[in-house]
């Protein structure tokens, strides 16, 4: 089996080929929700032929987007250029785990995926921290449910927001500053920006850990968490793989359902 999967965010989209035993390549692009299918087998294409790989080997694909607009087109790119229905997350992809919200429908898909990517390899309960566009708190529970969580804005958003905002705040890259107060504007955006992040992190963690009465491991992903590590006791796991390592998992458990 040559899997291709797909996971869209709101600014990123991965694509990754899994062979049945590793993932053998990845790639990433900005997320533009009227890329038509075509748009993307040509990019796609020539990435794949680097790797001496092509679209006849590819034989299954299963999407994750939260941009509803993109769905179309991904589905159409595996239509019409692998020729399989895909797997699509919220939709015709049963997750083999309980979604305990007041509105289930409501769960965004690269959250659940990510709670079936931490139940595989940590001992639950869990809180999973993904920071992207939004930074989102999640528990997982010990049986591996979505049981909620929160949804705060993420710290690329944040910073562009002050930027936009603020006639006088320049644009700023991300980084941890040498020191809490900043002695100028850049270093006190900063600071700011990273060290209040941090304190979203640690005093949100607290009190979820407060309101259940339960000790909850802490993982983090997302392409800004690998800057908060070493910066905070407050997450025990960085691990960038929940994502895809949850997409094979549910492919591989709507694979075996469809075989007995």
């Amino acid at each position: 089996m040559m899997l291709l999967a797909i996971e869209q965010g709101n600014t990123n989209t991965m694509f990754a080929i899994h062979d049945g035993q590793s993932w053998i390549a990845q790639w990433r692009a900005a997320t533009e929700s009227t890329r038509t299918a075509d748009e993307y087998v040509v990019w796609l294409s020539q990435l794949m032929s680097m790797q001496g790989l092509g679209f006849r080997s590819l034989d299954a694909c299963i999407i994750s987007s939260v941009v509803p607009q993109s769905l179309f087109n991904l589905r159409n790119l595996s239509r019409r250029y692998l020729n399989v229905e895909p797997l699509v997350i919220g939709e015709n992809a049963r997750l083999g785990v309980d979604i305990r919200i007041d509105k289930p429908s409501e769960a965004g898909a690269d959250r659940l995926v990510n709670a079936v990517g931490a139940s595989m390899v940590y001992r639950g309960p869990l809180i999973v921290i993904d920071s992207g566009t939004a930074t989102t708190f999640d528990v997982v529970a010990a049986d591996g449910a979505f049981e909620g969580g929160i949804i705060a804005p993420g710290i690329n958003l944040s910073m562009q927001a002050l930027h936009e905002a603020a006639a006088k705040l320049p644009r700023i890259a991300i980084q941890r500053p040498g020191k809490i107060v900043g002695t100028d504007t850049v270093g006190a955006m900063q600071s700011g920006v990273f060290w209040g992040y941090i304190s979203l992190i640690e005093g949100l963690v607290s009190r979820i850990k407060e309101e259940r009465g339960e000790d909850l491991t802490v993982v983090a992903t997302g392409g800004v968490a690998s800057l908060f590590e070493g910066a905070t006791d407050s997450i025990d796991h960085f691990d960038p793989d929940l994502t895809i390592r949850g997409l094979l998992e549910i492919h591989r458990r709507n694979t075996h359902l469809e075989t007995e």
